[in-house]
């Protein structure tokens, strides 16, 4: 054997076992360790990069959604045939390297490279049979590879598509309290309007388990985080941001509503804007995101609803304290994902909500 064999078996084998790494944690594993490092997390984090840069091309919102939803599916096949291939180059090398145990040998990479791929994708290679007792034990062990890509590639859709599912029932089912897009503020004034206390207590209910859900089907999947919403005006994060933003009014500034299950939403849901700041690295001052004008323009709204509200100024700054817990940070990642903006959430830039208010337009959406 030349040292050109040897090197090409040693690059091959750390090609196979470091791309049975990935799988294994990307796939099997469940909840990441802190500070792990993930080969396929970091190429969707850069990917998502890129991709989010050319989708600010478009000037329609539309086009620019239809781009942006596109990167999580693309990104996904993107996956598995990068994995597929890692494999099928790295026992191409090892194959190379042991070329004497293949019979005839091949006369060329290519022709090796398709021994291989045979091999993992169990179709019949004509005219190439493995030989030696080396060759024979790595091609047992690429077939048995293949195989178990398929059976984990089928896991991982089931698991993504599942967890995709559950999240968006229930921020499509969230459309008739809180609106599209979602406001926290409209949240409490159709169940008061409609006289539903016991609806608002079931929504803090319902969305500190969806908290839950998401938490560990996310950071398990990270991937799952790009996945968009197929209706207009809707994203999870906004939905999200609405629910928590009505638990801190309930808590802080209206009286009488239902403290406990909105003080448990907003423990759950503080967890976790921590585990996506830690999880995307976001830095920066923990500030309310919500300027005074606004949360007495909310007030206002709220009294005309029939709510009883506390001393406004105590109010506001138990609810400005309240918020800086996780308003900055959602914002951070609305932006990061690229989300369009919703009252009180997203890049407040898109959102200037008191010169529009000046000009009786509201806070509609800005394409």
């Amino acid at each position: 054997m030349s040292v050109t064999d040897g090197l090409q078996i040693g690059g091959g084998a750390v090609i196979v076992l470091v791309t049975i790494y990935d799988l294994f944690q990307s796939v099997v594993m469940p909840r990441p360790a802190v500070g792990r490092f993930r080969i396929s997390f970091t190429l969707v984090r850069g990917a998502w990069r890129v991709w989010r840069k050319l989708a600010e091309g478009p000037r329609r919102l539309q086009t620019r959604e239809s781009v942006l939803a596109a990167f999580a599916p693309l990104m996904l096949v993107g996956l598995l045939i990068l994995w597929g291939f890692a494999l099928i180059l790295g026992y191409t090398l090892i194959f190379s390297g042991l070329h004497a145990g293949l019979q005839p040998q091949p006369d060329s990479f290519g022709s090796t490279l398709y021994f291989s791929a045979g091999r993992m994708l169990a179709f019949s290679v004509d005219g190439i049979e493995a030989t030696g007792i080396a060759t024979r034990t790595f091609a047992a062990i690429e077939a048995a590879s293949g195989f178990g890509l398929f059976a984990l590639v089928i896991s991982l859709l089931f698991s993504l598509f599942s967890s995709f599912q559950r999240r968006e029932t229930a921020v499509v089912a969230l459309d008739a309290l809180a609106g599209a897009p979602p406001s926290g503020v409209q949240l409490l004034e159709t169940c008061a309007r409609d006289a539903m206390p016991e609806q608002l207590a079931a929504t803090f209910d319902e969305w500190r388990l969806w908290t839950v859900d998401v938490i560990e089907s996310h950071l398990s999947y990270p991937l799952l985080f790009y996945f968009r919403s197929s209706h207009d005006n809707e994203a999870w994060a906004n939905s999200f941001g609405a629910v928590m933003d009505a638990a801190t009014l309930v808590l802080t500034t209206v009286e009488g509503g239902p403290v406990g299950q909105a003080r448990l939403m907003l423990k759950v849901g503080a967890h976790f804007v921590a585990d996506m700041r830690d999880h995307f690295r976001y830095e920066g001052e923990a500030v309310p995101g919500v300027e005074r004008e606004e949360f007495v323009e909310a007030c206002d709204r709220l009294e005309r609803a029939g709510y009883q509200l506390h001393n406004p100024d105590r109010a506001w700054t138990d609810f400005s304290t309240m918020r800086s817990k996780y308003g900055a940070w959602l914002n951070q990642t609305t932006k990061g994902l690229g989300v369009p903006p919703a009252p009180w959430i997203g890049d407040r830039s898109y959102l200037p909500h008191r010169e529009r208010s000046r000009r009786g337009r509201g806070q509609s959406r800005v394409a």
